[in-house]
C-alpha cells in the first residue's frame, strides 16, 4: 500500500506541475513560439484525405468502369432490402401496367403489424411486456407516426441483419487467428471511437444519398460489438466443451457449427441486443443522409425549431428502442424448452401460422376498408401544442432562474476551464501524456499515448481539440460526482438498486438525439446545455460499474473485515471501494466514452469543438477535414482509454485480483 501511495503522490506531482507551468509559461514572450505549432509544422492530413477521395469518385477507373460506378452499383444493391421492407411495411408498391397506369399494392395492416410484435410478448410468455409493445405501436399509430415508424423499422431490420452476421463472422475470425485479431481489435477501437459524423461526407460521395450510405455508416457505428461479444464468448467457452466435441471427432467446422455457435448462443444474443441499441442511435445522424423515418421528423423539427412535435418523434424513437431492447433481453435470457411428446407442424409453428393468417386477413380486408392499411387523419392526434406549452411555461416562470444557474456554471466553471486550456502549451499536454503513460506501464505506452496527441497538435485542430477537451473532462467530472455516489447507494441497498437499474437501463436505451430535445427547450443552445445533454446522456456507466464493482468484491474480504469488528461504513470505506477502484475507474472510462459520442452530436447546439468541425464538412462536402477531425476525437478517447485500462490492470494485480 505504501508503494501505491508513493505512485499516487509522483503522479499528482506531475499534473500539479502541469498546472503550475501552464500558468506561467504564457506569461513569458520567450516561449510564445511554443505556444502554437508553427504553421510549416502542421501536415495537410486534411487536404490529401479530399484529395485521395475526390480521386477516387472522379478519376479512379477499373477500365471496364469507374470506381463511382462500382461503389453506386454496391449502393443499389444495400438499397434494395431497405425500399422492398419500406413498401411492405410503410408504402406499399406501386406497378406500372403495360397501358400505362399504375397499380398500387397496400402495404401490411398497421393492425396485423401490432398484433405480431404483440404475440412475440405472448410467445415469449411475459404478458406485461405485451401490454407495454401494445401500447407503444398504438402510440406511434395514433400520433401520426406509423409511416416514419415503418420507415425507420425497415432501415433497422436490414441493418441488424447485416450486422449480425458480418460481426460474427469477423468475432470468429479474431478467435481462429492471432494476426486477424491483432488487426481487427485496433480497427473496432477506431471504429467505435471516431464520430460518426465523420463518416457521412465520404459516405454520401461514395454510395450516393439514399437509405445505403445510411446503412453503411450506421454499421461501422454498430457492428464492431457483435464481433467483440462473438470473439470474447468463444473465449470463454469451456475446455471440457471443447475436449468433448474433439472426443467425438468434430472437424473445425463441425467443432464450430455443432459445438461452440450453441453454446455461447445467449451471449450472442447479448451482441444482437447491442446492435439494435446502436443502430437505433444511428436513426437521426443516417436520416441526414437519406434514412428518412422518425430520424427525419426529429431532425426536421431540430432544424425548424418545432420543438413539439420533435418531442412527439423523439418518444416514438424512445418507445421503439425500449421494445426492442425489451424482447432481445427477453429471448437472449430464454431457455429452450425440451416437450417429452413429438410435436407435430401446427403445434411446433402456430405463433408463425396466426401471424400469417391475420396479416393476410387484415389486408385483404383492407383493401375495402382503407382505415385496416392506413389510418385517417381525422383520428390522429397530436401532442406538439402541450409539450410547447409546458416548455412556455418553464421558461417564462422560471427563465430568471434558469438563467442564474446557466451563468453560475458559465461563469464559475466552463469559461476559466476553457480559457486555461486554451493558453495551455500543446508541448506540456504531450510531456504530461508521455510521463502519465511511462509511470503506468513504461515506455512504450508512453510513446503511444503521446504520439496520439501529437498527431492532433500536428493536424492544426489543436485549438478545437482543447475546446473538446475542456467540455468532456467537466461532463465526465459532472457525471462521475453525480453517478459514483449514486452507485454507492444502490450497491448498499437492494431496493434502491433494483430501482436504480430500472432507470439507468431505461437510459441506456434512449437515442442520444433523445437528450438534445428536453435541452434545447429549456435551456436554449450554447456549451451549458451540451454540458447538460452529455452528463444525462454518460452518467449511465458511472452508476452501473460503481454498483456492479462494488457487488463483486469477493464475500470473503467483507467476512475478514467484520470479523475484526468494522462497521458497514468502515468495510464500504477500507475494504469495498478500495478494492473495487479499477472497476469504478473502467466505469469512468465508459463516462468518456459515450461523453464524446454525444459531445460531436452536440455541435448541433452551438458547441465550437471538433464536432462543428465534422459538421462544416459536411455542409462543405469536405470529407478530409470531417475524417481529420473525426480522428482526432478518436485520439483522444483511445489515449485516455489506453492509460485508464493499464492504470486499471495494474491496480487489479497490486490488489491480488487477477
Amino acid at each position: 500500500m505504501n508503494l501505491i501511495r508513493k505512485y499516487s503522490q509522483n503522479t499528482f506531482f506531475f499534473i500539479l506541475l502541469f498546472f503550475i507551468l501552464s500558468f506561467l509559461i504564457p506569461k513569458f514572450s520567450i516561449f510564445n513560439n511554443l505556444l502554437e505549432l508553427p504553421n510549416n509544422y502542421k501536415l495537410p492530413i486534411a487536404e490529401n484525405i479530399t484529395f485521395i477521395i475526390k480521386w477516387l469518385i472522379e478519376d479512379a477507373s477499373f477500365g471496364i468502369f469507374s470506381f463511382k460506378e462500382f461503389t453506386r452499383a454496391i449502393g443499389s444493391i444495400l438499397d434494395a432490402p431497405s425500399i422492398f421492407l419500406k413498401g411492405l411495411l410503410a408504402t406499399g408498391f406501386k406497378l406500372e401496367t403495360t397501358s400505362g397506369g399504375n397499380i398500387l399494392i397496400q402495404p401490411f395492416s398497421w393492425i396485423s403489424v401490432i398484433f405480431i410484435f404483440v404475440m412475440i410478448g405472448v410467445w415469449l410468455k411475459d404478458v406485461s411486456l405485451s401490454i407495454f409493445v401494445a401500447i407503444s405501436f398504438f402510440y406511434v399509430a395514433f400520433f401520426d407516426l406509423w409511416e416514419s415508424t415503418m420507415t425507420t423499422f425497415s432501415s433497422i431490420i436490414v441493418a441488424v441483419i447485416i450486422g449480425i452476421i458480418f460481426g460474427t463472422l469477423l468475432g470468429i475470425l479474431s478467435f481462429k487467428f492471432n494476426r486477424i485479431n491483432n488487426i481487427l481489435t485496433p480497427t473496432f477501437d477506431f471504429m467505435q471511437t471516431m464520430p460518426v459524423f465523420a463518416y457521412l461526407v465520404p459516405a454520401l460521395m461514395l454510395f450516393g444519398y439514399g437509405p445505403a450510405a445510411a446503412l453503411i455508416v450506421t454499421l461501422i457505428y454498430a457492428m464492431p460489438p457483435m464481433a467483440r461479444v462473438t470473439k470474447n464468448a468463444l473465449d470463454q467457452v469451456d475446455s471440457e466443451v471443447i475436449e468433448l466435441g474433439q472426443m467425438v471427432g468434430c472437424s473445425t467446422f463441425q467443432m464450430l457449427k455443432k459445438v461452440l455457435l450453441p453454446s455461447i448462443k445467449p451471449r450472442i444474443m447479448l451482441g444482437v441486443n447491442q446492435v439494435i441499441m446502436l443502430t437505433l442511435n444511428m436513426v437521426i445522424i443516417a436520416s441526414m443522409i437519406g434514412a428518412g423515418g422518425l430520424g427525419y421528423d426529429v431532425w426536421q423539427s431540430l432544424k425548424q425549431l418545432r420543438i413539439g412535435q420533435g418531442f412527439e418523434a423523439g418518444i416514438a424513437i424512445t418507445l421503439v428502442a425500449i421494445v426492442l431492447d425489451r424482447l432481445s433481453q427477453k429471448i437472449a435470457s430464454r431457455r429452450p424448452v425440451y416437450h417429452h411428446m413429438e410435436l407435430n407442424f401446427f403445434q411446433k409453428y402456430k405463433f408463425l401460422i396466426v401471424s400469417f393468417f391475420v396479416i393476410i386477413f387484415t389486408w385483404l380486408i383492407g383493401q375495402k376498408y382503407s382505415f385496416l392499411i392506413i389510418l385517417p387523419q381525422d383520428l390522429t392526434f397530436s401532442s406538439g401544442r402541450f409539450w410547447d406549452g409546458i416548455i412556455d411555461y418553464i421558461n417564462i416562470n422560471y427563465h430568471d432562474s434558469i438563467s442564474s444557474v446557466r451563468d453560475f456554471f458559465f461563469i464559475y466553471l466552463l469559461k476559466p476551464f476553457k480559457l486555461f486550456m486554451l493558453s495551455a502549451p500543446w508541448f506540456l499536454f504531450v510531456l504530461l501524456v508521455f510521463i502519465l503513460g511511462f509511470k503506468i506501464k513504461g515506455i512504450y505506452l508512453g510513446i503511444q499515448c503521446s504520439i496520439l496527441v501529437l498527431f492532433i497538435a500536428l493536424t492544426g485542430f489543436w485549438e478545437k481539440a482543447m475546446i473538446t477537451v475542456y467540455l468532456i473532462g467537466i461532463c465526465v467530472l459532472l457525471a462521475n460526482i453525480i453517478g459514483i455516489p449514486i452507485g454507492i447507494i444502490a450497491s448498499q441497498n437492494d431496493r434502491v438498486h433494483k430501482i436504480t437499474k430500472v432507470i439507468i437501463d431505461t437510459f441506456q436505451t434512449l437515442p442520444a438525439f433523445v437528450y438534445l430535445i428536453p435541452v434545447i427547450m429549456i435551456f436554449s443552445v450554447g456549451d451549458f446545455s451540451a454540458m447538460i445533454a452529455v452528463v444525462l446522456y454518460a452518467i449511465v456507466p458511472a452508476i452501473r460499474y460503481t454498483d456492479n464493482g462494488i457487488r463483486q468484491v469477493p464475500e470473503s474480504f467483507i467476512d475478514a473485515a467484520t470479523t475484526v469488528g468494522c462497521t458497514k461504513f468502515q468495510i464500504l470505506k477500507k475494504v469495498q471501494l478500495p478494492l473495487s477502484l479499477p472497476d469504478i475507474m473502467l466505469g469512468v472510462n465508459q463516462t468518456l466514452m459515450m461523453g464524446l459520442s454525444m459531445l460531436v452530436i452536440t455541435a448541433l447546439v452551438g458547441t465550437r469543438d471538433l464536432g462543428q468541425e465534422t459538421l462544416i464538412a459536411l455542409s462543405k462536402v469536405d470529407p478530409g477535414r470531417g475524417i481529420t477531425a473525426g480522428i482526432c476525437v478518436a485520439f483522444i478517447a483511445i489515449t485516455v482509454d489506453r492509460l485508464i485500462n493499464a492504470w486499471s490492470h495494474n491496480r487489479k494485480l497490486e490488489l491480488g485480483l487477477n
